[in-house]
């Protein structure tokens, strides 16, 4: 696919469809950050200190490691260097419309991480001194955003093609996805240094910004490109 070179008013009406779906995510994140640090006197949800609390009586030495290790994947050790590695795959092979779709996803994902975490201000868990330090803030939570955005593109690029291998790799792609972005997830709970709910939140606004940035790039404002 390669762009069809007819000026720039398609790819203006792309944009536009885009910052309308980045605007639309960044207020219902902020509200839904707003209403759920107010809760409970700033604890969250009624169900994130028990969750945490739970995932911390089980805490060992080996499950201390493996999400260690999880968590490390789930961002700079593992997410971000595949986020560049399938942008740049498909602009190599030349799929425009693919890595315009991928490229803004996770891109706007990032962005969206950092401009609400600001927002909302939220401070991480205290309830015993985790194995990590972070120091930015908690909702919602980043590895949990990023993580969602990587495997929700790579789920909607195998099935949106429709050759014999994207069909071959529609299920096991979802499946192993899946799989990852739950133990994301849970790690970032298991370490406490994030509630439940910023998890959650990470999820759903991943979910729907990728939905979003997909609408826009293959149905809504399809841009300057011609298959």
């Amino acid at each position: 696919m390669t762009p069809a070179g007819d000026g720039p008013r398609p790819l203006r009406r792309y944009f536009a469809c885009i910052v309308l779906a980045f605007a639309g995510v960044f207020l219902l994140l902020w509200w839904l950050g707003t209403l759920v640090d107010g809760l409970r006197g700033g604890s969250g949800l009624a169900f994130d200190v028990p969750i945490l609390r739970g995932l911390h009586a089980m805490a060992n030495a080996r499950l201390d490691r493996a999400f260690l290790l999880v968590t490390g994947l789930g961002y700079g050790g593992g997410v971000l260097p595949a986020d560049a590695i399938l942008v740049l795959a498909l602009a190599a092979t030349r799929r425009t419309r693919e890595g315009m779709f991928a490229g803004v996803a996770i891109l706007g994902a990032l962005v969206l991480d950092l401009a609400v975490k600001h927002a909302s201000a939220r401070a991480r868990p205290s309830l015993w001194e985790a194995l990590v330090q972070e120091s930015s803030y908690s909702f919602p939570s980043g590895h949990a955003m990023a993580s969602m955005t990587l495997a929700s593109v790579v789920v909607l690029l195998c099935w949106s093609d429709r050759s014999r291998l994207g069909r071959t790799l529609r299920w096991p792609a979802t499946l192993i996805a899946s799989a990852f972005v739950l133990l994301v997830g849970v790690s970032r709970i298991y370490l406490g240094l994030h509630y439940p709910s910023d998890v959650l939140a990470g999820w759903a606004a991943a979910s729907l910004w990728v939905a979003s940035v997909h609408a826009c790039t293959f149905r809504g404002c399809p841009g300057p490109w011609r298959d």
